[in-house]
């Protein structure tokens, strides 16, 4: 049964209470790096007070109109750490799975969208292709990079969250697709995000990610994604004790994580598919000692089809 939010409810904010305590540190330079179990502070969503659907303005909101208006809180959750033990979870079951080993990236810098695409993007293509059973065409469609730290455009988000839902899955094939959506929709598709380090191993900052087969259709609640143009839609997540979550201590730069966002074969009846999507956040780890570097990321977003 969920918790109720109020009795860990803080004022809403944009950094949750944690990301904000470690901010206040003094650097003090260590190359240590947590590992093992713990239990850390997570962020999550809470609706709006007077029951309208959620939104959020990717950009400056219209006058009067709040950036969103629903709110979050903080929560202490136990999250386990998967290093040694990598190969027990999978996309079907869990919605997450870990690659390692992954050869060095053409691309160096990456600090340039255009030779990120040109080097990178063909690596990712690759590396789906390889490692995603049953998939055989990939079409990359964005990408982000966060860097932890006060001038970087895109910085780690520390809110427990879903990219898609079903439908704006959807229309992400309708969008870059759409002479072939409607074959393409017939078919099996999904969204995976490609996560990896650019700085690891990761001191701090790691990701968070709770396995797909622990979340509860009713613990997803579609928030507007508003763009200038057209409305998209990402989940937030109500909290459940029944949420189990885990990371990847001291993740490597040779080391990616797929994140698989939506599947569309979670519906079918007999599916083995376990529900087909994955919250994740970035957290603040208590161990993380102070001046550890800030974690840079990159994350690359698929649509996935076949089998």
């Amino acid at each position: 049964m969920a918790t109720a939010a109020p009795l860990h409810a803080t004022p809403a904010h944009n950094l949750s209470q944690s990301a904000r305590a470690e901010s206040n540190q003094t650097s003090v330079d260590s190359s240590f790096i947590p590992r093992g179990d713990a239990v850390v502070t997570l962020n999550y969503f809470r609706p709006p007070e007077d029951g309208s659907v959620p939104f959020n303005y990717v950009e400056k909101p219209p006058a009067g109109q709040p950036e969103r208006n629903f709110g979050d809180f903080d929560i202490k959750v136990p999250i386990h750490d998967i290093r040694g033990e990598e190969s027990k979870y999978t996309l079907d079951k869990d919605a997450f799975t870990v690659i390692s080993n992954v050869p060095e990236s053409a691309e160096r810098d990456f600090t340039d969208d255009e030779s990120i695409k040109k080097n990178y993007y063909p690596e990712v293509e690759k590396l789906i292709l390889d490692n995603v059973p049953g998939s055989n065409r990939v079409f990359l469609f964005d990408h982000t990079i966060r860097r932890e730290n006060p001038s970087a455009p895109r910085t780690p988000v520390t809110r427990v969250h879903i990219d898609q839902t079903r439908k704006s899955a959807t229309q992400r094939v309708r969008h870059h697709l759409p002479e072939e959506a409607d074959k393409l929709l017939n078919g099996r598709f999904r969204i995976i995000n490609v996560w990896r380090p650019l700085n690891g191993p990761v001191q701090a900052s790691p990701l968070g990610f709770a396995s797909s087969s622990t979340l509860k259709d009713e613990d997803l609640i579609p928030i507007e994604h508003r763009y200038p143009d057209r409305t998209g839609e990402t989940a937030g997540i109500k909290y459940s004790d029944s949420q189990k979550w885990y990371y990847l201590s001291g993740m490597r730069n040779d080391e990616r994580l797929l994140l698989e966002c939506f599947d569309s074969e979670a519906s079918k009846p007999g599916s083995k598919v376990q529900g087909g999507r994955v919250p994740h956040t970035a957290f603040r780890d208590p161990r993380t000692p102070a001046g550890a570097p800030g974690r840079e990321s990159i994350e690359v977003r698929a649509l996935v089809f076949g089998p």
